[in-house]
């Protein structure tokens, strides 16, 4: 049974998605001791969390950076707060995707499913573990690592989806409408800004290997490689 962890201070609220996603199957806990968010994370070891941003004492930003430096379970932000800046905040700070309140239950549930699917490997092949080369960059999806010499980066599930569809793409286009609806499979819900955030996260994770210029922006179309690592192995 996957458990999911809600870190939500609204009683009410934080019952009525315990009580919802309960009865899709799932495991759940909530958080009780807001100042001891990452405590109870360590305990429960969930495989998603459901995090508010407004919390006492520090605010879900903060506790989601903290997870991140443990563990790469997705983490779906769900706040009152309706920016765009406050989803690019919460993607920015380690987030893998944003609900905003008021929402539907059935959402929330799609969403749910729709991120561990992604990121533990359900529709995967079992048995051997899967693992994409291409010219020297090698992705581990269930690992959600990639690597480049000696060099390694973790990834989010947000981003490892992103990186698989652009290397199983390669050298062709990865459209941006193909990314929406493979990595969120209710695009109604996502913003356009959710994609190029993500975009943005996905060249960092190259730029730490030592690779720029890696993820080309196609005007008008989408995505694709830049195999620019090909011309420093020749070099």
């Amino acid at each position: 049974m996957q458990k999911i962890l809600i870190v939500e201070d609204d009683p009410k609220i934080s019952n009525l998605l315990q009580a919802y996603i309960k009865d899709y199957g799932y495991s759940v806990v909530t958080v009780q001791a807001f100042d001891r968010v990452l405590e109870e994370f360590r305990a429960y070891n969930p495989d998603l969390v459901l995090l508010d941003i407004n919390l006492p004492s520090f605010d879900g930003y903060y506790w989601c950076r903290q997870i991140r430096l443990e563990s790469v379970c997705p983490v779906i932000f769900i706040s009152a707060r309706t920016g765009e800046m406050d989803q690019v905040m919460a993607l920015e700070n380690g987030g893998d995707d944003f609900i905003t309140k008021p929402f539907h239950a059935q959402v929330v549930v799609a969403k749910i499913r729709s991120h561990l699917r992604r990121a533990y490997g359900e529709y995967a092949a079992k048995g051997q573990e899967r693992k994409m080369t291409l010219k020297g960059l090698t992705f581990y999806p269930e690992r959600l690592e990639l690597l480049y010499g000696t060099r390694k980066v973790t990834l989010s599930a947000k981003e490892a989806g992103i990186i698989e569809h652009l290397m199983d793409r390669f050298p062709r286009v990865s459209g941006r409408e193909d990314l929406l609806e493979t990595l969120w499979d209710d695009q109604t819900y996502v913003d356009e800004n959710t994609l190029n955030v993500n975009m943005t996260r996905v060249r960092k994770k190259f730029s730490d290997l030592g690779l720029d210029d890696t993820v080309e922006t196609v005007r008008g179309a989408g995505y694709r490689l830049n195999d620019v690592w090909e011309e420093d192995r020749e070099s």
